[in-house]
């Protein structure tokens, strides 16, 4: 909310970001009657992630930017109520685009994470916060067979999980750092391993690029739009199943083995090539988004 807030006033818009509470029957009935026979009080509703119809009434036009992981019955159900779809991925366009709706991609952007001042270390990060999706599971059970491995830190807060002994050559934080604690550990880290599952966008694939990292992930919609073999690696997908519209994705353990040994005997010097690489589409990709919303509500 915040990062889109930011950019709609750098496309000229004047914004009030609001998060609402679970839907409830009774909430929704009172908010239908309090908006009913008032005047729209703003000119566009960007609902995000899920379509609350009860709040229709409170501007001229509405708006969905999704995650096709998350888009449940009751939001296709209430896309009567929507007359765009901002997607943030090609892959969410062609989702939404087979539901006949309008549809268009404004892309998106992620928070820039880069600190020079810190020293980079030819080691591996994986730090898929309270997520189930990031393939965490998986990557630890392979990590635990290749003893020989450098130091891999996962940053891992889901409660409620078994696991098993770890390696000593993994590093696993539970407990919540600060804000600038975990930015050390994303910039001082070379190689950042981001095996998602699905992605409604990728914060923490293009949080990694924006820290010149090399990212390791499948390559599978809508991961690999953002990593690409230019600036990044990217590893053989096989889907698992669905989630919603989107589509799961898993990988062979002896495909993320051979992406982890090049990386762990990658020269300096290609690391540091494809780092500024995916740096530099982060920053082309940052200034562009303002002006692809700037677009789209003339558009509308």
């Amino acid at each position: 909310m915040a990062l889109l807030a930011a950019a709609l006033g750098e496309a000229g818009a004047t914004v009030r970001a609001t998060g609402l509470p679970h839907r409830g029957r009774f909430a929704e009935w009172l908010t239908r009657a309090r908006l009913a026979g008032r005047a729209p009080a703003f000119d566009v509703n960007l609902m995000l992630e899920r379509v609350r119809p009860e709040f229709a009434r409170a501007a001229r036009r509405n708006v969905l930017v999704p995650n096709p992981e998350y888009f449940r019955t009751q939001d296709r159900a209430a896309l009567d109520c929507i007359d765009a779809v901002w997607v943030k991925t090609r892959h969410a366009e062609r989702l939404f685009a087979a539901l006949d709706v309008p549809v268009r991609h404004i892309g998106f952007t992620s928070p820039d994470r880069l600190d020079p001042q810190v020293p980079r270390r030819h080691a591996f990060f994986h730090g898929p916060g309270r997520s189930a999706n990031k393939g965490t599971a998986a990557l630890l059970k392979l990590w635990a067979a290749h003893p020989e491995w450098p130091m891999l830190t996962v940053i891992w807060r889901r409660k409620r999980v078994e696991l098993d002994a770890l390696p000593a050559n993994v590093r696993l934080i539970r407990e919540h750092l600060d804000d600038a604690a975990y930015r050390r550990l994303q910039n001082e880290h070379r190689f950042h391993l981001c095996p998602s599952q699905t992605e409604g966008y990728g914060h923490y694939l293009v949080e990694a690029m924006s820290c010149g990292a090399v990212v390791v992930t499948l390559d599978a919609e809508p991961m690999n739009e953002l990593v690409t073999a230019e600036r990044g690696v990217r590893v053989p997908a096989q889907a698992t199943g669905t989630q919603d519209l989107a589509t799961l994705y898993g990988f062979r353990a002896e495909d993320m083995a051979q992406a982890i040994e090049r990386c762990a005997a990658m020269p300096e010097a290609e690391a540091v090539a494809l780092g500024a690489s995916a740096r530099a589409w982060y920053e082309t990709e940052r200034t562009a988004f303002p002006e692809r919303l700037r677009k789209a509500l003339a558009a509308i």
